[in-house]
């Protein structure tokens, strides 16, 4: 059955689970843009959090890549050589920064007795496409040319991400596929795929929360270089656009039903299963984007990152 598309605030919210509300959600018009919002947005999103007991932090460079860094995650105890999860975080593609996710890393790394890396790939608009790809990717390359040093199998890796780093993480994906390397999972939370969601959202007359229509145009234009929909050749800056999904690494999706991603997602995750990809898909009603880090204690929420975690775990595992 066919959902009807909120074309007002009040409507949009009303959507919402009552789980999954947080006063920060109750502002309309809170776009991420240039100037001094998108400067308190990256403010935000670049706060170092904690990384969690039994896990250790370390910043390393990569000196093929000079501007590159990287947050390594090791757990105490970790069995050699484990597997290697490459988790890239979220933010627009305009904000974000790796120590601010240390907490989501660690616990991943205690969770998966498992080394994780973040790049602090560069962001839009500064940075536009392909920077961002081509650090996560560069991250990837380091993983696998270090894996006697770090002690981890090069057959046991992961890619994954949220949002942003979600559509990153699908773009890593396609390209290891091209270019030969065989990846074990693609980890996609609400991922941002297809920048022509901005022009059907917008004929639509679209509202959405937590992230919202304009902070996507601006997000992808940022990227881009230009206006969302327009003709793109680059085979990796959308994800989405790729036409040939046959052959990829299998994948393990989730996306809020109320969330702009949510179409994008399960289109990726119904043509992923078409070319022949194992695919597991969740979606959750009444979720917005996002609503993972404004209820991290709801039944559902834990739930969701239990399945994430599982999935994972099965797919470092030793063949």
């Amino acid at each position: 059955m066919s959902r009807s598309v909120p074309t007002t605030f009040q409507e949009a919210l009303a959507g919402v689970d009552p789980g999954f509300m947080a006063p920060v959600l109750d502002i309309p018009d809170a776009h991420v843009t240039r100037g001094v919002v998108l400067q308190m947005a990256r403010d935000i999103n670049s706060a170092k959090t904690e990384v969690c007991a039994g896990v250790r932090a370390d910043r390393r460079a990569v000196p093929e890549h000079p501007h590159l860094t990287l947050m390594v995650h090791e757990p105490d105890g970790r069995e050699r050589p484990s597997g290697a999860l490459l988790w890239l975080f979220g933010g627009g593609l305009v904000t974000g920064s790796a120590e601010h996710f240390n907490d989501v890393a660690s616990a991943f790394a205690a969770e998966l007795g498992a080394l994780v890396v973040v790049p602090d790939y560069r962001l839009a608009p500064e940075h536009p496409c392909p920077a961002a790809l081509d650090d996560c990717y560069a991250a990837l390359e380091w993983l696998l040319t270090h894996t006697e040093e770090l002690g981890i199998d090069p057959r046991r890796v992961v890619v994954g991400g949220e949002s942003a780093g979600g559509g990153l993480a699908a773009a890593v994906a396609q390209r290891a596929h091209d270019s030969g390397i065989g990846l074990r999972l693609q980890v996609l939370i609400a991922p941002m795929l297809d920048d022509r969601t901005v022009v059907r959202a917008e004929t639509e007359g679209r509202v959405s929360v937590a992230w919202t229509v304009p902070s996507n145009r601006f997000a992808w234009t940022s990227y881009l270089g230009h206006a969302p929909g327009e003709q793109e050749e680059r085979p990796y800056a959308a994800p989405a656009r790729r036409t040939d999904l046959g052959g990829l690494a299998p994948a393990w999706i989730s996306v809020g039903e109320i969330d702009l991603f949510h179409q994008e997602s399960v289109d990726y995750a119904r043509r992923l299963g078409e070319a022949g990809v194992e695919c597991e898909l969740t979606t959750i009603p009444g979720a917005h984007h996002a609503f993972e880090l404004v209820a991290p204690e709801h039944p559902v929420v834990r739930e969701l990152r239990q399945a994430r975690v599982a999935a994972m775990r099965e797919a470092l595992r030793d063949a």
